[in-house]
Protein backbone atom coordinates (compact mmCIF):
# COMPACT_ATOMS: atom_id res chain seq x y z
CA UNK A 1 0.00 0.00 0.00
CA UNK A 2 1.00 3.63 -0.46
CA UNK A 3 2.57 5.84 2.16
CA UNK A 4 -0.20 7.41 4.25
CA UNK A 5 -0.49 9.82 7.15
CA UNK A 6 -3.20 10.82 9.58
CA UNK A 7 -4.16 14.39 8.74
CA UNK A 8 -5.32 16.44 11.74
CA UNK A 9 -7.16 18.79 9.38
CA UNK A 10 -9.42 16.09 7.88
CA UNK A 11 -9.24 13.65 10.82
CA UNK A 12 -8.61 10.81 8.37
CA UNK A 13 -5.61 8.76 7.23
CA UNK A 14 -4.82 9.72 3.64
CA UNK A 15 -2.35 8.55 0.97
CA UNK A 16 0.55 10.96 0.77
CA UNK A 17 2.65 12.23 -2.10
CA UNK A 18 4.11 15.70 -2.75
CA UNK A 19 1.98 18.19 -4.65
CA UNK A 20 4.84 19.04 -7.03
CA UNK A 21 7.61 16.88 -8.50
CA UNK A 22 9.27 14.54 -6.00
CA UNK A 23 10.16 17.04 -3.28
CA UNK A 24 8.31 17.20 0.03
CA UNK A 25 7.93 20.80 1.22
CA UNK A 26 7.73 20.46 4.98
CA UNK A 27 7.66 22.92 7.87
CA UNK A 28 8.11 21.89 11.48
CA UNK A 29 7.83 24.09 14.54
CA UNK A 30 11.24 24.19 16.17
CA UNK A 31 12.33 25.18 19.67
CA UNK A 32 11.63 28.35 21.59
CA UNK A 33 15.19 28.92 22.74
CA UNK A 34 14.76 30.10 26.31
CA UNK A 35 16.16 26.97 28.02
CA UNK A 36 17.68 23.55 27.35
CA UNK A 37 15.60 21.05 25.38
CA UNK A 38 13.55 18.74 27.63
CA UNK A 39 12.30 15.25 26.85
CA UNK A 40 8.77 16.46 26.08
CA UNK A 41 10.12 18.71 23.32
CA UNK A 42 12.47 15.97 22.24
CA UNK A 43 9.66 13.48 21.71
CA UNK A 44 8.19 15.75 19.04
CA UNK A 45 11.53 16.51 17.40
CA UNK A 46 12.44 12.80 17.33
CA UNK A 47 9.14 11.86 15.70
CA UNK A 48 9.84 14.50 13.06
CA UNK A 49 13.26 12.93 12.50
CA UNK A 50 11.60 9.56 11.87
CA UNK A 51 9.26 11.31 9.41
CA UNK A 52 12.25 12.88 7.62
CA UNK A 53 14.12 9.61 7.43
CA UNK A 54 11.14 7.65 6.18
CA UNK A 55 10.46 10.16 3.42
CA UNK A 56 14.11 9.84 2.40
CA UNK A 57 13.87 6.04 2.59
CA UNK A 58 10.94 6.22 0.18
CA UNK A 59 13.16 8.26 -2.17
CA UNK A 60 11.49 11.64 -1.79
CA UNK A 61 13.51 14.81 -1.89
CA UNK A 62 13.17 17.08 1.12
CA UNK A 63 12.89 20.82 1.53
CA UNK A 64 12.43 20.95 5.29
CA UNK A 65 12.24 24.25 7.13
CA UNK A 66 12.39 24.45 10.92
CA UNK A 67 12.04 27.74 12.75
CA UNK A 68 13.89 28.95 15.81
CA UNK A 69 11.64 31.12 17.96
CA UNK A 70 14.14 33.59 19.38
CA UNK A 71 11.72 36.34 20.36
CA UNK A 72 8.55 35.94 22.43
CA UNK A 73 7.19 36.98 25.83
CA UNK A 74 9.12 34.38 27.80
CA UNK A 75 12.44 35.02 26.05
CA UNK A 76 12.16 38.75 26.67
CA UNK A 77 11.40 38.19 30.36
CA UNK A 78 14.29 35.75 30.80
CA UNK A 79 16.77 37.92 28.89
CA UNK A 80 15.86 40.98 30.96
CA UNK A 81 16.26 38.95 34.17
CA UNK A 82 19.68 37.76 32.97
CA UNK A 83 20.75 41.27 31.99
CA UNK A 84 21.38 40.17 28.38
CA UNK A 85 20.14 41.12 24.94
CA UNK A 86 17.71 38.64 23.40
CA UNK A 87 20.41 37.80 20.83
CA UNK A 88 23.04 36.89 23.44
CA UNK A 89 20.52 35.05 25.58
CA UNK A 90 19.02 32.92 22.80
CA UNK A 91 22.36 32.19 21.16
CA UNK A 92 23.33 30.08 24.19
CA UNK A 93 20.25 27.89 23.95
CA UNK A 94 20.20 27.71 20.15
CA UNK A 95 23.71 26.24 20.17
CA UNK A 96 22.76 23.91 23.02
CA UNK A 97 19.70 22.70 21.09
CA UNK A 98 21.74 21.57 18.10
CA UNK A 99 24.43 20.09 20.33
CA UNK A 100 21.86 18.05 22.27
CA UNK A 101 19.75 16.95 19.31
CA UNK A 102 22.91 16.03 17.43
CA UNK A 103 23.75 13.58 20.21
CA UNK A 104 20.45 11.77 19.69
CA UNK A 105 21.15 11.84 15.96
CA UNK A 106 18.40 14.14 14.77
CA UNK A 107 19.09 15.21 11.21
CA UNK A 108 19.37 18.95 10.68
CA UNK A 109 16.65 20.39 8.42
CA UNK A 110 17.67 21.84 5.08
CA UNK A 111 16.75 25.33 6.31
CA UNK A 112 16.85 26.57 9.90
CA UNK A 113 15.23 30.00 10.14
CA UNK A 114 15.45 32.35 13.10
CA UNK A 115 12.45 34.57 13.69
CA UNK A 116 14.61 37.64 14.27
CA UNK A 117 16.13 37.25 10.80
CA UNK A 118 12.70 37.53 9.14
CA UNK A 119 11.10 40.66 10.57
CA UNK A 120 10.68 42.20 7.10
CA UNK A 121 8.79 39.14 5.85
CA UNK A 122 6.47 39.30 8.86
CA UNK A 123 5.79 42.99 8.31
CA UNK A 124 5.01 42.35 4.62
CA UNK A 125 2.57 39.57 5.53
CA UNK A 126 0.79 41.81 8.05
CA UNK A 127 0.58 44.55 5.43
CA UNK A 128 -0.99 42.06 3.01
CA UNK A 129 -3.57 41.13 5.62
CA UNK A 130 -4.31 44.81 6.17
CA UNK A 131 -4.92 45.29 2.47
CA UNK A 132 -7.44 42.43 2.65
CA UNK A 133 -9.26 44.13 5.51
CA UNK A 134 -8.28 41.47 8.08
CA UNK A 135 -6.49 43.65 10.62
CA UNK A 136 -7.07 46.63 12.87
CA UNK A 137 -4.88 48.71 15.16
CA UNK A 138 -5.28 49.46 18.81
CA UNK A 139 -2.84 51.38 21.01
CA UNK A 140 -0.03 50.86 18.51
CA UNK A 141 -0.54 47.09 18.14
CA UNK A 142 -1.98 45.33 15.08
CA UNK A 143 -4.53 42.54 15.50
CA UNK A 144 -6.01 39.86 13.24
CA UNK A 145 -9.79 40.12 13.00
CA UNK A 146 -10.99 36.52 13.32
CA UNK A 147 -14.48 37.45 12.07
CA UNK A 148 -12.88 37.97 8.63
CA UNK A 149 -11.94 34.28 8.47
CA UNK A 150 -15.15 32.20 8.78
CA UNK A 151 -13.23 28.90 8.73
CA UNK A 152 -11.45 29.71 11.99
CA UNK A 153 -11.35 26.55 14.12
CA UNK A 154 -11.21 24.04 11.26
CA UNK A 155 -7.89 22.49 12.35
CA UNK A 156 -8.72 22.17 16.04
CA UNK A 157 -12.33 21.26 15.13
CA UNK A 158 -13.67 23.86 17.54
CA UNK A 159 -16.61 26.20 17.06
CA UNK A 160 -16.50 29.88 17.91
CA UNK A 161 -19.87 31.19 16.71
CA UNK A 162 -20.58 32.84 20.07
CA UNK A 163 -17.20 34.50 20.29
CA UNK A 164 -17.23 38.09 21.51
CA UNK A 165 -16.49 40.34 18.55
CA UNK A 166 -13.58 42.73 19.00
CA UNK A 167 -12.21 41.13 22.19
CA UNK A 168 -8.46 40.77 21.99
CA UNK A 169 -5.69 38.58 23.36
CA UNK A 170 -2.15 39.91 23.59
CA UNK A 171 -0.20 36.99 25.05
CA UNK A 172 1.63 34.56 22.80
CA UNK A 173 -0.08 31.52 24.35
CA UNK A 174 -3.68 31.13 25.41
CA UNK A 175 -6.39 28.54 25.90
CA UNK A 176 -9.25 27.64 23.60
CA UNK A 177 -11.68 29.50 25.85
CA UNK A 178 -9.75 32.69 25.03
CA UNK A 179 -10.29 32.48 21.27
CA UNK A 180 -10.30 36.13 20.34
CA UNK A 181 -8.64 38.44 17.85
CA UNK A 182 -4.93 37.78 18.21
CA UNK A 183 -2.00 40.13 18.04
CA UNK A 184 0.17 40.23 14.89
CA UNK A 185 2.43 43.12 15.86
CA UNK A 186 2.97 44.25 19.45
CA UNK A 187 3.57 47.89 20.24
CA UNK A 188 6.87 48.73 21.87
CA UNK A 189 7.05 48.40 25.66
CA UNK A 190 9.59 50.06 27.90
CA UNK A 191 12.69 47.89 28.33
CA UNK A 192 11.77 45.42 25.56
CA UNK A 193 13.66 44.75 22.36
CA UNK A 194 11.87 46.36 19.40
CA UNK A 195 12.17 46.97 15.66
CA UNK A 196 11.31 50.20 13.83
CA UNK A 197 9.00 49.23 10.94
CA UNK A 198 6.17 50.72 8.87
CA UNK A 199 3.85 49.14 11.44
CA UNK A 200 5.44 51.26 14.15
CA UNK A 201 8.07 50.38 16.74
CA UNK A 202 7.48 46.98 18.26
CA UNK A 203 7.93 43.27 17.73
CA UNK A 204 6.04 40.41 16.07
CA UNK A 205 3.49 38.22 17.78
CA UNK A 206 4.45 34.54 17.96
CA UNK A 207 1.95 33.23 15.41
CA UNK A 208 2.93 35.47 12.48
CA UNK A 209 6.53 34.24 12.64
CA UNK A 210 5.88 30.73 11.32
CA UNK A 211 3.53 31.78 8.52
CA UNK A 212 6.02 34.31 7.17
CA UNK A 213 8.99 31.96 7.26
CA UNK A 214 7.13 28.92 5.95
CA UNK A 215 5.77 30.75 2.91
CA UNK A 216 9.07 32.48 2.18
CA UNK A 217 10.91 29.21 1.73
CA UNK A 218 8.17 26.74 0.75
CA UNK A 219 5.57 28.74 -1.13
CA UNK A 220 1.96 29.48 -0.29
CA UNK A 221 0.91 25.84 0.16
CA UNK A 222 3.06 23.35 2.09
CA UNK A 223 2.93 19.58 1.75
CA UNK A 224 3.37 18.91 5.47
CA UNK A 225 3.22 21.04 8.59
CA UNK A 226 4.17 19.20 11.79
CA UNK A 227 4.44 19.91 15.49
CA UNK A 228 3.21 18.81 18.91
CA UNK A 229 -0.49 18.46 19.75
CA UNK A 230 -0.12 21.41 22.13
CA UNK A 231 0.38 23.64 19.07
CA UNK A 232 -2.86 22.73 17.28
CA UNK A 233 -4.64 25.52 19.12
CA UNK A 234 -4.00 28.38 19.11
CA UNK A 235 -0.70 28.43 17.22
CA UNK A 236 -1.44 26.32 14.15
CA UNK A 237 -5.03 27.49 13.99
CA UNK A 238 -3.79 31.07 13.86
CA UNK A 239 -1.17 30.21 11.26
CA UNK A 240 -3.91 28.88 8.99
CA UNK A 241 -6.11 31.93 9.53
CA UNK A 242 -3.47 34.56 8.80
CA UNK A 243 -1.87 32.63 5.90
CA UNK A 244 -5.07 31.73 4.08
CA UNK A 245 -6.65 35.13 4.70
CA UNK A 246 -3.68 36.63 2.89
CA UNK A 247 -3.19 34.15 0.01
CA UNK A 248 -6.71 32.67 -0.35
CA UNK A 249 -4.98 29.30 -0.81
CA UNK A 250 -4.70 26.27 1.50
CA UNK A 251 -1.74 26.79 3.82
CA UNK A 252 -0.80 23.11 4.33
CA UNK A 253 -2.11 19.91 2.78
CA UNK A 254 -1.20 17.61 5.69
CA UNK A 255 -0.99 18.44 9.40
CA UNK A 256 0.88 15.90 11.57
CA UNK A 257 0.86 16.24 15.35
CA UNK A 258 2.84 14.31 17.97
CA UNK A 259 1.07 13.36 21.21
CA UNK A 260 2.17 14.40 24.68
CA UNK A 261 4.86 12.69 26.71
CA UNK A 262 4.10 11.66 30.29
CA UNK A 263 6.73 10.86 32.91
CA UNK A 264 6.00 7.85 35.13
CA UNK A 265 2.32 8.31 34.28
CA UNK A 266 2.18 12.00 35.21
CA UNK A 267 2.42 15.29 33.35
CA UNK A 268 6.00 16.52 33.40
CA UNK A 269 6.55 19.58 35.58
CA UNK A 270 9.32 21.03 37.72
CA UNK A 271 6.99 21.19 40.72
CA UNK A 272 6.53 17.39 40.59
CA UNK A 273 10.27 16.80 40.35
CA UNK A 274 9.84 14.82 37.12
CA UNK A 275 11.12 17.43 34.68
CA UNK A 276 14.15 16.21 32.72
CA UNK A 277 16.30 17.79 30.08
CA UNK A 278 18.32 15.59 27.76
CA UNK A 279 21.41 16.68 29.67
CA UNK A 280 19.87 15.43 32.92
CA UNK A 281 19.51 11.94 31.40
CA UNK A 282 23.09 11.92 30.13
CA UNK A 283 24.31 12.88 33.61
CA UNK A 284 22.38 9.90 35.00
CA UNK A 285 24.39 7.64 32.67
CA UNK A 286 21.80 6.88 29.98
CA UNK A 287 23.07 6.71 26.42
CA UNK A 288 21.77 8.92 23.60
CA UNK A 289 20.74 5.78 21.69
CA UNK A 290 18.60 4.52 24.60
CA UNK A 291 16.83 7.88 24.81
CA UNK A 292 16.29 7.91 21.04
CA UNK A 293 14.99 4.35 21.02
CA UNK A 294 12.50 4.94 23.82
CA UNK A 295 11.18 8.12 22.21
CA UNK A 296 10.63 6.33 18.90
CA UNK A 297 9.24 3.08 20.30
CA UNK A 298 5.65 4.35 20.57
CA UNK A 299 3.85 5.65 17.44
CA UNK A 300 3.85 9.45 17.37
CA UNK A 301 0.07 9.80 17.68
CA UNK A 302 -0.04 7.77 20.90
CA UNK A 303 0.85 9.17 24.29
CA UNK A 304 4.28 8.03 25.46
CA UNK A 305 4.89 7.20 29.12
CA UNK A 306 8.56 7.94 29.76
CA UNK A 307 9.99 5.82 32.59
CA UNK A 308 13.47 4.90 33.75
CA UNK A 309 12.48 1.24 33.47
CA UNK A 310 11.61 2.03 29.88
CA UNK A 311 15.04 3.56 29.34
CA UNK A 312 16.70 0.45 30.74
CA UNK A 313 14.52 -1.74 28.52
CA UNK A 314 15.51 0.41 25.53
CA UNK A 315 19.19 -0.19 26.35
CA UNK A 316 18.50 -3.94 26.53
CA UNK A 317 16.72 -3.89 23.16
CA UNK A 318 19.64 -2.04 21.56
CA UNK A 319 22.05 -4.60 23.05
CA UNK A 320 20.05 -7.36 21.41
CA UNK A 321 20.21 -5.59 18.07
CA UNK A 322 23.95 -5.04 18.34
CA UNK A 323 24.59 -8.61 19.44
CA UNK A 324 22.78 -9.85 16.35
CA UNK A 325 24.75 -7.51 14.13
CA UNK A 326 27.98 -8.75 15.72
CA UNK A 327 26.92 -12.36 15.26
CA UNK A 328 26.26 -11.73 11.57
CA UNK A 329 29.68 -10.18 11.13
CA UNK A 330 31.80 -12.65 13.08
CA UNK A 331 30.14 -16.09 12.89
CA UNK A 332 31.41 -18.66 10.39
CA UNK A 333 28.24 -20.00 8.78
CA UNK A 334 27.88 -23.21 6.76
CA UNK A 335 28.56 -22.73 3.05
CA UNK A 336 25.65 -22.37 0.63
CA UNK A 337 22.28 -20.71 0.66
CA UNK A 338 18.96 -21.37 2.36
CA UNK A 339 16.29 -19.88 0.05
CA UNK A 340 13.64 -20.32 2.74
CA UNK A 341 15.51 -18.00 5.05
CA UNK A 342 15.97 -15.42 2.32
CA UNK A 343 12.17 -15.50 2.04
CA UNK A 344 11.93 -14.93 5.78
CA UNK A 345 14.20 -11.88 5.45
CA UNK A 346 12.12 -10.50 2.57
CA UNK A 347 8.93 -10.97 4.61
CA UNK A 348 10.43 -9.11 7.58
CA UNK A 349 11.49 -6.22 5.38
CA UNK A 350 8.01 -6.02 3.84
CA UNK A 351 6.43 -5.96 7.32
CA UNK A 352 8.86 -3.27 8.46
CA UNK A 353 8.14 -1.07 5.45
CA UNK A 354 4.38 -1.57 5.60
CA UNK A 355 4.34 -0.56 9.28
CA UNK A 356 6.16 2.71 8.62
CA UNK A 357 4.10 3.41 5.49
CA UNK A 358 1.05 3.16 7.77
CA UNK A 359 1.35 6.57 9.45
CA UNK A 360 4.82 5.78 10.85
CA UNK A 361 3.80 2.87 13.07
CA UNK A 362 7.17 2.52 14.77
CA UNK A 363 5.94 -0.06 17.29
CA UNK A 364 4.93 -2.51 14.56
CA UNK A 365 8.12 -1.82 12.64
CA UNK A 366 10.23 -2.66 15.69
CA UNK A 367 8.10 -5.75 16.31
CA UNK A 368 8.88 -6.99 12.79
CA UNK A 369 12.61 -6.50 13.42
CA UNK A 370 12.73 -8.35 16.72
CA UNK A 371 10.60 -11.25 15.50
CA UNK A 372 13.04 -11.59 12.63
CA UNK A 373 16.07 -11.53 14.94
CA UNK A 374 14.51 -14.28 17.05
CA UNK A 375 13.94 -16.44 13.96
CA UNK A 376 17.40 -15.69 12.62
CA UNK A 377 19.10 -16.65 15.88
CA UNK A 378 17.14 -19.89 15.93
CA UNK A 379 18.18 -20.62 12.34
CA UNK A 380 21.83 -19.91 13.19
CA UNK A 381 21.67 -22.17 16.24
CA UNK A 382 20.18 -24.97 14.10
CA UNK A 383 22.67 -24.58 11.25
CA UNK A 384 19.93 -23.42 8.87
CA UNK A 385 21.48 -19.99 8.28
CA UNK A 386 24.03 -20.22 5.47
CA UNK A 387 26.85 -17.99 4.27
CA UNK A 388 24.80 -16.64 1.37
CA UNK A 389 21.98 -15.59 3.73
CA UNK A 390 24.25 -13.13 5.49
CA UNK A 391 24.06 -10.37 2.85
CA UNK A 392 20.27 -10.03 2.88
CA UNK A 393 20.12 -10.22 6.66
CA UNK A 394 22.73 -7.49 7.04
CA UNK A 395 20.99 -5.37 4.40
CA UNK A 396 17.73 -5.57 6.36
CA UNK A 397 19.49 -4.54 9.56
CA UNK A 398 21.08 -1.54 7.84
CA UNK A 399 17.72 -0.48 6.36
CA UNK A 400 16.26 -0.59 9.85
CA UNK A 401 19.09 1.61 11.07
CA UNK A 402 18.63 4.15 8.27
CA UNK A 403 15.47 5.11 10.13
CA UNK A 404 16.03 4.29 13.81
CA UNK A 405 19.82 4.93 13.95
CA UNK A 406 20.68 3.15 17.19
CA UNK A 407 23.13 0.42 16.12
CA UNK A 408 26.33 2.41 16.33
CA UNK A 409 27.33 3.24 19.93
CA UNK A 410 28.14 6.80 20.83
CA UNK A 411 31.90 7.06 21.15
CA UNK A 412 33.53 9.84 23.14
CA UNK A 413 36.29 11.86 21.52
CA UNK A 414 38.76 10.29 23.96
CA UNK A 415 37.76 6.69 23.18
CA UNK A 416 40.01 4.16 21.50
CA UNK A 417 39.60 3.88 17.75
CA UNK A 418 38.48 0.61 16.15
CA UNK A 419 42.03 0.10 14.87
CA UNK A 420 43.44 0.58 18.38
CA UNK A 421 40.99 -1.96 19.76
CA UNK A 422 41.83 -4.47 17.03
CA UNK A 423 45.54 -4.07 17.85
CA UNK A 424 44.95 -4.66 21.57
CA UNK A 425 42.77 -7.71 20.86
CA UNK A 426 45.54 -9.13 18.65
CA UNK A 427 48.11 -8.43 21.37
CA UNK A 428 45.90 -10.16 23.94
CA UNK A 429 45.52 -13.20 21.68
CA UNK A 430 49.30 -13.41 21.34
CA UNK A 431 49.76 -13.01 25.10
CA UNK A 432 47.35 -15.87 25.78
CA UNK A 433 49.19 -18.13 23.35
CA UNK A 434 52.44 -17.26 25.14
CA UNK A 435 50.70 -18.03 28.46
CA UNK A 436 51.28 -14.42 29.56
CA UNK A 437 47.96 -14.28 31.36
CA UNK A 438 48.90 -11.21 33.37
CA UNK A 439 49.22 -9.16 30.17
CA UNK A 440 46.10 -10.76 28.75
CA UNK A 441 44.10 -9.71 31.82
CA UNK A 442 45.58 -6.21 31.73
CA UNK A 443 44.42 -5.73 28.14
CA UNK A 444 40.93 -7.01 28.93
CA UNK A 445 40.71 -4.53 31.81
CA UNK A 446 42.06 -1.68 29.66
CA UNK A 447 39.37 -2.36 27.11
CA UNK A 448 36.68 -2.74 29.78
CA UNK A 449 37.65 0.68 31.12
CA UNK A 450 36.97 1.99 27.61
CA UNK A 451 33.52 0.30 27.58
CA UNK A 452 34.74 -2.38 25.17
CA UNK A 453 33.51 -5.91 25.91
CA UNK A 454 35.41 -8.98 24.74
CA UNK A 455 33.84 -12.31 23.91
CA UNK A 456 36.02 -15.37 23.33
CA UNK A 457 34.47 -17.81 20.85
CA UNK A 458 35.70 -20.90 19.08
CA UNK A 459 36.24 -18.69 16.01
CA UNK A 460 38.37 -16.22 17.96
CA UNK A 461 37.84 -13.12 20.07
CA UNK A 462 35.22 -10.58 19.06
CA UNK A 463 34.55 -7.23 20.66
CA UNK A 464 31.82 -4.64 20.95
CA UNK A 465 31.36 -1.27 22.56
CA UNK A 466 28.85 -0.94 25.37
Amino acid sequence: MALRFYNTLTQTTEPFSPAQDNTVRMYTCGPTVWNFVHIGNLRTFTSQDILRRWLQYRNYGLQHVMNITDVDDRIIQQAVAAGQSIYDYTDIYTKAFFEDTGKVRLQRPEIVSKATDHINEMVALIQGLAENGCTYESEGSTYFRIAKFPEYGKLAHLHFEGMQSGARVDTDKYEKDDARDFVLWKARKEGEHFWDTPLGPGRPGWHIECSAMAMKYLGETLDIHAGGVDLIFPHHENEIAQSEACTHKPFARFWLHTEHLMVEGETMSKSKGNFYTLRDLFEKGYSPEAVRYLLTSVPYRKQLNFTFDGLRSAATAIERLRNFELRLKTTKFPDGDNPAFDERTAKALAQFEEALDDDLNTAEALGAVFEYIRDANTAIDNGDFKTANRQNADSFLQKFDQVFDVLKPTVSEHALSDADIDALVAERTAAKKAKNFKRSDEIRQTLADQNVILEDTKEGTRWKRK
